[in-house]
Formats: C-alpha cells, sequence, structure tokens
C-alpha cells in the first residue's frame, strides 16, 4: 500500500486555482537591476527572489516639495522678466501705476500667506477635535 505524504493537505492547492494571485514578473527595469547592480527610478527592490516597492519617506517628499517649489519659482520669475511694463492699479478708491511685474508679485504673495493662513487654521482645527477625542 501506498504511502501518502500528510504534510501537504489533500485536494487542489489555492496556488493553482485560476483566480489565485501570482507574485508579479519581475519587469525590465528589475532585470536590468540585477544584472547591473543599478536601479531604475520607481523600480522594486528584490531581495531573495521577493520584490518590493521602494519605501517613501518623508525625506522623499520634502525632495519632490522643494523641487516642485523651485520650479514653480524659476516659472514666476520668467514670468515676471517678461511683464516689466506699467500698469496702473485701482482698488478701493486708491489708484497707482507701478510695474505689472510688481504688481503680479504682490498678488503672487498674498495668495501664498492667505492660503498659508487658511491651511494652519485648518490644521489647528484639526488638531483641537483629534485630542478632544
Amino acid at each position: 500500500m501506498a504511502r501518502r505524504d500528510h504534510s501537504q493537505p489533500a485536494g487542489p492547492r489555492a496556488e493553482d486555482s485560476p483566480g489565485a494571485e501570482q507574485p508579479p514578473e519581475p519587469s525590465p527595469a528589475e532585470t536590468q537591476e540585477l544584472d547591473t547592480g543599478q536601479r531604475a527610478p520607481g523600480s522594486r527592490v528584490t531581495h531573495a527572489g521577493r520584490t518590493r516597492a521602494v519605501p517613501r519617506t518623508r525625506t522623499g517628499a520634502a525632495w519632490v516639495a522643494v523641487s516642485a517649489a523651485t520650479l514653480i519659482t524659476i516659472a514666476l520669475i520668467v514670468f515676471l522678466a517678461q511683464n516689466t511694463g506699467s500698469v496702473e492699479i485701482s482698488f478701493l478708491g486708491m489708484t497707482t501705476s507701478t510695474s505689472l511685474a510688481l504688481a503680479l508679485l504682490i498678488a503672487a504673495v498674498g495668495g501664498i500667506l492667505l492660503t498659508l493662513i487658511l491651511g494652519t487654521a485648518r490644521i489647528t482645527q484639526l488638531r483641537r477635535n483629534l485630542r478632544k477625542r
């Protein structure tokens, strides 16, 4: 009589079913990483045959934010440099004449300050509600 191996359950295994999730095949970037030892941006880190996404960190998020702010600042400087003509501005009965670049810069700084003030107020409100719970 043949002995049956009881270490594995009898019947079909979950891995054999058609809908079972299989580990993803390595992408060309991952294959290149295995060949060259260098990773392509956004590729997965491989270790012992397993793949996992590169973890996101606060430092990485800060780097992205600083990079985006730098690009926006450069675009703003170029925009201001191209708009140096004089304009007349009227507000609440007051009238003045200034360069368009200065007027745009004042408007941009005002918008940034308004956003910071409202964002700070909202964050403070959320923190107070969290402490009450």
